[in-house]
């Protein structure tokens, strides 16, 4: 009688798709942070623009001195936030890189044993087949010398 296919790494198996899984995860915190940098950084720029907007006047407009002071003070601190946005948002894209790389080993983790299973599965398979095959045979071989008992004496 055939036996069932169990595979000795099954648990192994398990283990390396919920590493993959995972590893998902990560990247998808990854990705929703460095947007979540992004959409800060083009917040920054477009006050920039906004400050950049309020600095100009008009020909013949009266300058006001102290509006313009504290809309280049204003512009001095968002060019500094915008360098350090600009630094956040590289981690954040270095963070998503080193993500990517995780994931793909451990999608290649899975899928080498995912194929071993495969192959095993594939030979058990092959193997109660030619098992089948041997015990047909042999049940043949019985039932013609049965049918035939002269065959049997030959």
């Amino acid at each position: 009688m055939a036996t069932r296919f169990k595979f000795r790494l099954e648990a192994l198996l398990r283990v390396r798709k919920s590493l993959e899984e995972e590893a998902k995860r990560h990247l998808s915190r990854m990705l929703a942070a460095q947007d979540q940098a992004l959409a800060a950084l083009d917040s920054l720029r477009a006050l920039h623009l906004a400050g950049l907007v309020r600095c100009r006047v008009a020909p013949g407009q009266v300058i006001n001195l102290e509006d313009l002071r504290n809309t280049q003070r204003f512009l001095l601190v968002v060019e500094q936030r915008i360098q350090a946005q600009t630094q956040v948002l590289h981690q954040a894209q270095q963070a998503v890189a080193t993500a990517r790389q995780a994931l793909v080993k451990a999608h290649q983790n899975h899928l080498i044993l995912q194929r071993l299973k495969e192959r095993r599965q594939e030979q058990h398979a092959r193997e109660v087949l030619q098992e089948e095959i041997r015990d047909l045979d042999e049940i043949a071989v019985l039932r013609y010398h049965i049918t035939h008992p002269a065959a049997s004496n030959l």
